[in-house]
């Protein structure tokens, strides 16, 4: 599986790439600590959703620490995915302690 940690995230964000950001958290996790733009498809929700991942778009998956979006990513894939898929390492836990301390842990 493919990792982007949160700083190789942000200068990709950074440098204009056109990056899927699809976070895969519940709704209420979502609404609490958010990287903007980012895409919610809760992790419940993905199976039902998956056409909603562009295989010809880089996309990064995110949760809160990078477990649920791991297994999103070995879901698609197993399914035939195959677009571009990373797993973002340590997820918004990872991005507020790497990139913006204003996120709020939870």
């Amino acid at each position: 599986m493919q990792e982007i940690t949160a700083t190789e995230l942000k200068a990709k964000m950074d440098a204009g790439e056109d990056i899927q950001l699809i976070d895969v958290r519940n709704p209420d996790e979502f609404a609490f600590a958010k990287i903007e733009g980012a895409k919610l498809i809760p992790f419940g929700e993905v199976m039902a959703r998956k056409d909603e991942f562009d295989e010809n778009a880089q996309t990064v998956v995110m949760c809160r620490s990078g477990v649920r979006s791991a297994r999103v990513i070995e879901f698609l894939e197993s399914g035939g995915f195959s677009g571009s898929l990373q797993n973002l390492v340590g997820g918004i836990l990872a991005w507020s302690d790497q990139v913006d301390p204003s996120i709020p842990k939870y």
